[in-house]
């Protein structure tokens, strides 16, 4: 499969094109330059790599530190006390993990921590705070338990999640696999640097269209013109339609208006996103695809086929595998946010209250003429 890298300038209507782009970590000096840059209508030319393991940034998160280094310049060993407390965090953020990838944050990078974490988690499950509910091949996978939730909110040590669950339930219907690699996907994006930045399994509804979609995990990553990263990942269980439909229930979220008013009654119309989810987003947040499960070649055409499903789309949308995103390589970019095209794929939403001949009035209510709709009905003989 042979790929094309493109620098797309800015066009007063972008069409979505098969270009290669990549990305940095926040703080970085791209990454203002470029959010800043960027508009409701166009995306600009990406210009800087995205790895794996980058070094934390100014706007890191440093909950889940490196180990220390000692006075003689060795990295010191992890206390079990800490190990528990570290996977304790993770946990409470990704839902559910392997003792490798937990020994991935928790330990230092160039060695196997993994024994260090394994007796920290037998330790937890001692205590009741964590479990095991099922397997990724060979290896458990642990969640934590509703007791270890609590001494995780007791700790004030993540913000307040009072709806996540535990991820128990999944495990055990045969959906751990998805999950280990979801996390697979936060560790690949990050690591360590902003892990408890992340949310998974974030309900995204429109309740008066029925729209209803769960979002495999959310970054908070703050920018100029958006406040949070959206994250679906695909480990080769769905049909290829079911993954395009997916990405194009994202355009359907994002060109969603509603009228201003508190009773929706007055004013213009804004997007229901920006109004009641992003408040502080000036565009829809871009959508990150990962796709994994499969056989490397047979990812590569599983892109291709989801580049040319979501041709047109209008909202912002990168793709990648997984082994790629693994080694640090780019993504590619099959989606442009666009707020024009949505405002006419979408129109305007019906007010509260018709206009014109037809409209009806309530009793009680004052019509056009100032009086009550009885009055209308039976108006008074100095009227008639």
């Amino acid at each position: 499969m042979t790929y094309t890298s493109s620098a797309r300038q800015p066009e007063p209507e972008p069409c979505p094109s098969w270009t290669r782009g990549a990305e940095r970590p926040p703080g970085g000096p791209e990454s203002s330059a470029v959010n800043g840059a960027a508009n409701d209508s166009n995306v600009v030319p990406i210009t800087a790599a995205h790895t794996a393991r980058q070094g934390a940034s100014r706007h890191a998160d440093t909950s889940l530190p490196s180990p220390e280094t000692s006075a003689k310049g060795k990295k010191s060993t992890p206390t079990a006390g800490k190990v528990r407390a570290d996977a304790l965090r993770m946990l409470g953020c990704v839902r559910i993990a392997t003792v490798r990838q937990m020994a991935q944050v928790i330990t230092k990078e160039e060695s196997d921590g993994r024994s260090y974490v394994r007796r920290a988690m037998n330790k937890l499950a001692e205590l009741g705070l964590a479990e095991t509910n099922g397997k990724d091949g060979k290896y458990p996978i642990w969640n934590l338990t509703p007791a270890g939730q609590k001494a995780l909110a007791d700790g004030n040590e993540l913000p307040p999640r009072p709806k996540a669950g535990t991820g128990a339930k999944a495990v055990l219907a045969g959906f751990g696999p998805h999950g280990v690699a979801v996390t697979d996907m936060i560790l690949a994006f990050g690591g360590r640097e902003h892990l408890t930045d992340w949310q998974v399994e974030v309900n995204h509804a429109i309740k008066e269209t029925g729209l209803s979609f769960n979002t495999d995990a959310v970054l908070a990553w703050p920018t100029k013109t958006s406040e949070v990263r959206l994250f679906e990942l695909d480990n080769g269980t769905m049909s290829q339609a079911r993954l395009a439909k997916e990405v194009w229930d994202y355009e359907r979220y994002a060109g969603h208006r509603v009228w201003e008013g508190a009773r929706g009654t007055i004013g213009g119309t804004f997007p229901f996103w920006q109004r009641h989810r992003y408040t502080r987003s000036q565009t829809f947040p871009r959508l990150y695809v990962v796709l994994a499960g499969k056989e490397e070649h047979l990812l590569d055409n599983r892109l291709q086929a989801l580049a040319d499903d979501v041709k047109g789309i209008a909202v912002a949308v990168w793709v990648n595998t997984l082994p790629r995103l693994q080694r640090g390589e780019p993504w590619y970019e099959i989606g442009v946010d666009d707020p024009g095209r949505r405002r006419e794929r979408y129109p305007e939403p019906a007010g509260r209250w018709p206009s014109g001949p037809e409209r009806k009035l309530r009793p009680g209510r004052v019509s056009c003429r100032g009086l009550r709709n009885s009055e209308a009905q039976h108006p008074p003989a100095s009227l008639v």
